[in-house]
């Protein structure tokens, strides 16, 4: 029988930085999923358009202001430290959720004993029938399943592995990496990661992100420092070479076998109205 949404628990931690847009669409996304307003902690990162006066408007909505960006990793903390749930997903806010994607990743992770849980989605253009091509994906590819791996748009995290490894590493200068090395950690420590096609959203694609490198006027895109990053997470030129060999043969065998099985993979993109698979 399938769980009610109001008996789950989970709490979502959005962080933001201006883009009100976009963050009213996700929250709105994530009540029709069933979450209520109180399950749900934004985390304002100092915006300066109107998301102070939204959070206001929606006072069960448990906002946390901050005077000054204090980035990414810092804001996924503060969130986890304000929740006792079970699960926290933690979500960007350039991303709306197709029904019952909350309901499918706590299921999916509780029956298949998964620890940190993306769900599939698609990236870029939202130019498409999103209620419509979700069900149709999810029906196609609710087995489907990429361990080991989760996407830093969209992942859940059961409570204990913040028990086991802490919480994000946020420090500035990690800006843009900070997903990346939490999963590192969990890898290493044996905690067990997924992608499932259970659940489906679109993501428009690294909204704040861009925002932020845009408010800082930063000629070369970049948050973070990509050198200081490899150094601390002991990335040498042979160990990051032979990762990145590793990953890329593997990505390329699941896009290749999905796409042959099924006609979707669980990481799509959708640019200039044509469909391109990862």
């Amino acid at each position: 029988m399938r769980q009610p949404e109001d008996t789950l628990d989970i709490a979502v931690v959005i962080p933001v930085f201006n883009q009100l847009s976009y963050t009213v669409n996700c929250v709105e996304s994530l009540n029709r999923n069933g979450i209520r307003d109180s399950q749900i902690v934004i985390v304002n990162n100092a915006s300066t358009d109107g998301t102070v006066a939204f959070l206001a408007s929606r006072p069960e909505i448990r906002a946390l202001h901050n005077v000054a960006n204090r980035g990414c990793g810092c804001a996924w903390n503060q969130g986890a430290r304000a929740v006792t749930a079970k699960w926290t997903v933690v979500l960007n806010n350039d991303v709306i959720l197709a029904p019952d994607a909350i309901t499918a990743l706590v299921r999916f992770a509780e029956e298949e004993k998964f620890d940190v849980v993306s769900p599939a989605m698609c990236e870029a253009d939202l130019d498409y029938d999103f209620p419509a091509y979700a069900g149709e994906f999810v029906r196609v590819m609710s087995s489907v399943c990429r361990p080991g791996v989760a996407i830093g748009a969209c992942f859940m995290v059961r409570r204990r592995v913040f028990d086991a490894i802490g919480l994000f590493d946020d420090d500035p200068r990690l800006g843009g990496y900070e997903d990346d090395e939490f999963f590192r950690r969990a890898e290493r420590a044996g905690l067990r990661m997924a992608i499932t096609g259970r659940a489906f959203l679109h993501h428009f694609g690294s909204v704040t992100q861009k925002s932020i490198v845009a408010s800082r006027r930063q000629p070369d895109g970049k948050i973070g420092d990509r050198e200081y990053y490899r150094k601390k997470t002991g990335q040498t030129w042979p160990r990051r070479k032979w990762r990145q060999l590793r990953i890329g043969l593997r990505e390329q065998w699941w896009k290749t076998t999905e796409r042959l099985r099924y006609g979707h993979t669980l990481r799509e993109k959708r640019l200039a109205g044509r469909w391109h698979y990862c």
